[in-house]
């Protein structure tokens, strides 16, 4: 009996601390947004949310072919004010807990962003596992209308797409919102997003048709990285400047680039590791940096023909080309973020700041003065380790 007793008093005990599920929220009533982008109209916000249709996703078949996604947009003083109005247009509140891509508007990033992030970063219905990019050229609008193949949600694909390219060619740069908030508030760094252009009509991209042909008449496509200074977009790096700044924020995880032969056509090196060491010094009060940059990389395609790969002298000969060629780039990229930016995207006060915090303490304030003029030098050893299934290539038996 005291047993029992006891029981029915553990019971009640663990009764006080289940509260059961009084936060749920019946699916039936939300919209799940999977991408937001968000413009910037005159002094007001337009937020564009990218809404899931369960029922198309789920392959449902019969009657006429139906759009996987539906677009919902409205315009407040607010980021939260618009978001909130969408639901004058929506049957269901939209939920954002499963973002994937947040795009802002060119006009909007130019004008400055950490308004928005504010609220991104505030809302308690959101993960910080979602990428952020600028739409180039476009409006965030107009890059979420465009539906896509092999991925039935434009959303999912942006992000997949980005996530791809960052690990396999490199120009691009997967940014989350706690990454981005850290780079904004530190006076040693400021951020980067990559940018997605639409190549093609939005009209015909927004269209079934987009997705009924081989060939999709409109593309998203994303393309070199927009550069900050502080919150607001102040230029654009190319595909090719782009890598430079992931080799030296140790992004690359493999990228191909080629490299020319002495009778001017080229050889294709495949990268499957780079690591990047960039030193800080203070030499006479004055700050320096110095930049060791190692590749490894693979013979991926051979186009010449007077070229023995089975002789050492040969590779020695192609990494100093590929050495040379890769100093340049560096040179010219951090020349360009210099002179013409005024921006520390690549990290160099953070440099300064862990090697010597006392010296830090007197550059911080006036770093952006101090960065144009930051003596830079460059040192690369770059590796050729394997040649592929063959050595020399077949084009020398044609000759």
């Amino acid at each position: 009996m005291k047993r029992r007793a006891l029981l029915l008093c553990v019971v009640i005990l663990i009764q006080l601390f289940v509260t059961g599920c009084w936060s749920r929220r019946e699916l039936n009533d939300l919209a799940i947004a999977v991408g937001i982008g968000i413009d910037k109209i005159g002094d007001q916000y337009q937020v564009s949310a990218q809404v899931v249709l369960p029922s198309q996703i789920a392959g449902s078949k019969g009657g006429s072919p139906q759009s996987p996604v539906n677009l919902y947009k409205a315009t407040g003083n607010t980021v939260y004010e618009a978001l909130r109005k969408i639901t004058t247009l929506s049957p269901r509140k939209i939920y954002i807990s499963h973002l994937r891509i947040l795009v802002l508007g060119e006009d909007l990033a130019k004008e400055g962003i950490s308004s928005v992030l504010d609220f991104m970063s505030r809302d308690t219905d959101t993960r910080n596992d979602y990428f952020i990019v600028v739409a180039k050229d476009t409006k965030a609008e107009d890059t979420l209308k465009i539906l896509t193949s092999l991925e039935k949600i434009p959303a999912v694909r942006l992000f997949s797409s980005l996530e791809t390219s960052e690990k396999q060619w490199a120009p691009t740069s997967t940014v989350t919102l706690g990454t981005l908030i850290t780079e904004l508030v530190s006076k040693g760094k400021n951020p980067v997003l990559t940018g997605v252009v639409i190549n093609g009509n939005v009209d015909v991209g927004q269209t079934q048709k987009n997705v009924e042909t081989v060939d999709s008449p409109t593309e998203l496509k994303y393309s070199g990285l927009a550069v900050f200074k502080e919150d607001k977009l102040i230029g654009w790096l190319n595909p090719e400047e782009s890598k430079v700044y992931n080799y030296l924020t140790n992004k690359v995880k493999s990228t191909v680039f080629y490299i020319q032969c002495p009778e001017g056509k080229k050889v294709s090196l495949d990268v499957f590791e780079a690591h990047s060491k960039i030193k800080g010094s203070m030499h006479n009060d004055n700050p320096e940096i110095s930049i060791e940059q190692h590749i490894e990389s693979d013979i991926g395609e051979v186009q010449c023909r007077n070229l023995d790969l089975t002789n050492p002298k040969t590779i020695t000969e192609l990494e100093q080309i590929a050495n040379q060629k890769v100093v340049h780039l560096f040179e010219t990229t951090i020349k360009k973020v210099q002179q013409e930016f005024k921006s520390d995207i690549l990290g160099f006060g953070e440099v300064i700041h862990r090697s010597n915090p006392q010296a830090w303490k007197k550059l911080k304030d006036n770093w952006d003065q101090t960065f144009v003029n930051l003596p830079v030098s460059v040192k690369t050893d770059i590796k050729i380790r394997q040649l592929g299934k063959v050595t020399n290539s077949f084009l020398e038996e044609m000759k």
